[in-house]
């Protein structure tokens, strides 16, 4: 038999056989697709990973089958199966011909032939194993889920990882949740159960981290887990948590705010200055609040506004792109997770472990998972990028007698670096010549983001732009910061509609620069130093 025919008459009967299919909360998932295989230029891609059976019970993936065809080796599919295995991070993987089955445990890291396949229940029992002494775990991330209770500290840790389990995935249009975000989840609902304080997801840019922060509140706001209510047992219950999400710019927080429209209208708070205002308080009647570092840090009479809400109002809070401040010890923003220190802290990063966040990791200790850049690209979830340099003979500037200084004051013989130019010193016909460069290097009717040194140079740049590019669409190149205001985050609003072709061109200076959603930019252009 052919390895169809394989599945469909050897391997499919003994699933059932077993339970799977049959037994209620069980799943035979076939042909899973793991990612969507590396895009390879021209619209092409590699084939993508794909595992022949992923067996799922209580809402978990717990195993992993490789199929090979009836005359093949039993073992022959092992190598893929242990791939696969770890990518879903399942603790048991399986390879098959159908007639004789090899399975192998990822954590105890043995490997036997076995008569038949477990049923639902001996897989879960087999993954989840009765309680351990809790005094020999060494290390909580490395625990088996269940394992997590640590008797003294969360005498309901085990109920409430189940809880969790039980409540599954809101998926709503065409979404679906990839491997590695349902790891994220995992991990950090796992960590949420075993009572640790404050957690760290460590995720490339363009993830979906905030898709990853939408199901973790989801599930601890249908599940009614609180940090107090943690304690008692799951049904015992009593409210659902009030959940905080933090951002540095205003257009994260907003992304954020429509990522979690599943959610009850009348449960969801934008909290900003001019409503607070208004009002003459800070908005408590909700569920899930949304609101920017500094709209919190600001206040009358200099007492910053989240000091307006108990100590304990919150009982979850998700720091977005938690590596710009939230967690450095120099930044007046540690104040507000040390004010709100009784909640569960999720930092979210894209960044890595380097010199300068190591406060991040210092105040929320290892990442529960991470998802590099690197992984994305293979997996085809993130695009492969090519590299373009351009130079000139002005990438640093010393005076000299024929020049023609126009405005301000320069220093004679003082060398001026890349990093001075565009902040202590313009050049226009060096901008010029870099426009006019870039602008041959693209195709201009693709969307681009240009990233200057400051608000002015973005302003000269989109002068520059407008004025050498082919098209003569008067809103063919926009500036994007700070400075534009209202106006600006409607030309961002139509640079980021798939439908639209205009705006093509957007300049910025920091603004984006901790992502912003556009799927169709096809260019970057830095045009500032960047570390």
């Amino acid at each position: 038999m052919n390895e169809t025919e394989t599945r469909a008459e050897l391997i499919d009967p003994a699933l059932l056989e077993a339970g799977w299919g049959v037994v209620e909360g069980s799943r035979v998932r076939r042909e899973f697709p793991i990612n969507k295989g590396r895009l390879i230029g021209h619209g092409q891609r590699n084939k993508p990973d794909k595992a022949d059976y992923v067996l799922q019970y209580k809402n978990r993936n717990l195993a992993v089958i490789e199929a090979k065809a009836s005359d093949k080796h039993y073992t022959e599919g092992v190598g893929q199966a242990k791939d696969y295995a770890q990518k879903l991070q399942v603790r048991f993987t399986f390879s098959t011909n159908g007639i004789k089955h090899y399975r192998m445990d990822m954590h105890e890291g043995t490997e036997e032939e076995v008569l038949s396949f477990p049923s639902p229940d001996e897989l879960w029992n087999f993954t989840f194993p009765p309680m351990a002494d809790p005094a020999e775990a060494t290390n909580v991330s490395d625990i088996v889920p269940n394992i997590l209770t640590l008797l003294e500290k969360k005498p309901n840790a085990n109920a409430w990882l189940s809880k969790f389990i039980d409540i599954p995935f809101e998926i709503r249009g065409n979404w679906e949740i990839r491997y590695y975000q349902e790891n994220a989840i995992t991990k950090v609902l796992e960590a949420v159960a075993a009572g640790k304080p404050r957690i760290l997801l460590t995720l490339a840019t363009g993830t979906g981290k905030t898709a990853i922060a939408f199901q973790i509140a989801w599930k601890l706001f249908h599940a009614k887990w609180t940090v107090r209510q943690a304690y008692q047992p799951p049904e015992e219950a009593e409210r659902s948590p009030r959940i905080l999400f933090l951002a540095d710019r205003n257009i994260l927080a907003d992304q954020a705010f429509n990522a979690f429209s599943a959610f009850e209208e009348d449960a969801l708070i934008r909290i900003n200055p001019s409503d607070i205002k208004k009002k003459g308080k800070v908005p408590k009647n909700g569920s899930i609040f949304f609101t920017i570092f500094q709209t919190f840090m600001s206040g009358q009479d200099g007492a910053p506004y989240f000091g307006e809400y108990p100590a304990d109002f919150f009982d979850f809070i998700i720091i977005d792109e938690c590596h710009r401040g939230g967690a450095n010890d120099e930044s007046s923003w540690r104040a507000i997770m040390d004010y709100f220190s009784p909640a569960v802290q999720l930092g979210l990063t894209a960044t890595p472990r380097r010199k300068d966040n190591v406060d991040t990791y210092k105040y929320f200790g290892e990442p529960v998972y991470i998802y590099s850049l690197k992984e994305g690209i293979n997996d085809g979830f993130l695009t492969p990028f090519k590299v373009r340099q351009i130079q000139s003979n002005i990438d640093e500037y010393i005076f000299a007698q024929e020049d023609e200084v126009t405005e301000g004051d320069i220093e004679e013989g003082k060398v001026y670096s890349e990093a001075e130019i565009n902040r202590k010193i313009e050049i226009m016909q060096r901008e010029e010549h870099r426009v006019r460069t870039f602008l041959k290097m693209i195709n201009q009717n693709e969307k681009t983001l240009v990233f200057c040194a400051t608000q002015l140079h973005a302003l000269a740049i989109r002068d520059l732009i407008n004025q050498y590019a082919d098209s003569k669409n008067p809103n063919y190149c926009h500036r994007v910061t700070a400075d534009e205001g209202k106006i600006g985050e409607q030309h961002l609003r139509d640079f980021q509609d798939n439908e639209k072709t205009i705006p093509t061109i957007l300049t910025t200076s920091h603004k984006l620069s901790t992502g912003v959603d556009a799927p169709e930019v096809k260019n970057i252009v830095l045009l500032r130093k960047v570390g």
